[in-house]
């Protein structure tokens, strides 16, 4: 039936391991095409765009395999250009294999990618900047090809600092010959893990971490092991699901440092944080406080993908919270089933109005988006009675086992 089935209204208390990064393993999947070998990466999480990403490596001649969460891919014997089919139109992170392809075979014809309702998302500044390094790049109605002889590294700076983006110059530039200067760069964890593994596999890249990267094309990289980091998204959802249900977790393996702007709201609301080598513990032992106003932004300001599921958590805090959302324009599809829900929130361009209600009823739901999605599991676990969500497949883009997780923090959870 594609569901999750929530018994919700009572307190959250346990402890839960904290899966590898969803954002992060895409792209180094993705890198694993400029390695003529074989690569292992440990802790990768067993997600829907996970299994899209490892078809789409598999078509262009990858071999790929599993063994519990560990996935090993074999690119030696790449003999495909060609990316179309559902796995490249279901998934938007399949854009960034065009990096990695240029950077191995110089040609590539690909679809348009896909992925979340959530806005456009136009991929117009990767192109450009690929462009800026040589590539020649000819765009149709339904795909796009693109070619380089051989890419040039270049000084260029990004008019938006897009973590999509980011990552394609990022493996575009690390086998391109000469130096690649990337200013306004995104400053994502997921893009510092990326930088990780290629320097493990060789890379010459300085200024991880900062809004400028340097980067020397080498001729080759090598083979390489890695184990992928925690998925702060999950982490920050997990935590979100106690301000809006109450109770006292422990948040195993979750990366604190990541969580900044997140820990600062529930702080402020008026749950208590203990942080540790660990992990995070968080209690909340009465109803909290709303959050006067937060807007999201590009890291390591509030992530756009905790801003639906804070939304859910602050429909039940006391007062009014107003969330302006500044990456996504669609990013409050979510409301009308919060609204059906028992939710007071009022939408007016591009912010939200929550004046916060005592209880939020048990419905029946519909996920249209992965962040959205998971919003509602955070409002069903705190509402009272039975919440189903339908369409539960847009939540497993992302979240490994949610109703496990969810579980071993005591909650009443299934897939039906």
């Amino acid at each position: 039936m594609d569901s999750i089935h929530i018994y919700g209204g009572n307190f959250l208390r346990g402890e839960t391991k904290i899966q590898g990064s969803k954002n992060a393993v895409l792209p180094i999947l993705a890198a694993c095409l400029l390695i003529k070998g074989t690569c292992v990466i440990k802790n990768c999480p067993r997600i829907a765009d996970v299994y899209h990403m490892q078809n789409l490596l598999q078509e262009l001649g990858c071999l790929v395999s599993w063994a519990g969460n560990t996935v090993t891919v074999d690119a030696f014997h790449v003999n495909d250009n060609r990316m179309g089919g559902e796995s490249v139109t279901r998934m938007r992170s399949s854009v960034m294999l065009l990096g990695a392809m240029i950077g191995r075979l110089g040609d590539v014809t690909m679809a348009y990618p896909g992925g979340c309702v959530i806005g456009s998302r136009p991929i117009n500044i990767h192109l450009s900047a690929l462009r800026k390094m040589g590539a020649e790049i000819v765009e149709e109605e339904r795909f796009f090809t693109a070619k380089a002889r051989e890419l040039q590294g270049m000084e260029q700076e990004l008019p938006f600092p897009s973590v999509g983006a980011t990552e394609n110059v990022i493996l575009a530039a690390v086998t391109a010959k000469g130096v690649t200067v990337l200013k306004n760069a995104a400053r994502e964890p997921e893009i510092v893990a990326l930088c990780g593994f290629l320097i493990e596999a060789g890379a010459d890249i300085q200024g991880v971490g900062s809004s400028e990267l340097v980067i020397r094309g080498v001729e080759e990289l090598h083979e390489v092991k890695y184990m992928v980091p925690a998925d702060r998204i999950v982490a920050g959802t997990y935590l979100t699901a106690v301000l809006a249900a109450g109770g006292s977790i422990f948040l195993e393996n979750a990366p604190a440092g990541q969580l900044g702007a997140l820990l600062s709201v529930a702080e402020a609301m008026g749950s208590c944080v203990s942080i540790n080598e660990e992990g995070i513990g968080v209690d909340v032992i009465h109803r909290l406080k709303g959050f006067p106003y937060l807007k999201t932004e590009v890291y390591d300001g509030f992530p756009t993908d905790l801003q639906s599921p804070l939304m859910a958590a602050l429909s039940l805090a006391q007062g009014q919270s107003v969330i302006e959302e500044s990456i996504f324009e669609n990013r409050f599809r979510v409301v009308p089933d919060l609204q059906q829900m028992g939710a007071d929130i009022k939408v007016i361009k591009n912010k939200a109005y929550i004046n916060g209600v005592e209880m939020l009823q048990g419905m029946e739901v519909e996920a249209e988006e992965l962040r959205g999605g998971a919003a509602l599991v955070v409002a069903g676990l705190a509402a009272n009675g039975k919440s189903v969500v339908k369409n539960r497949h847009f939540i497993e883009r992302g979240y490994e086992n949610i109703c496990k997780d969810l579980r071993n923090l005591g909650a009443d959870i299934s897939l039906v």
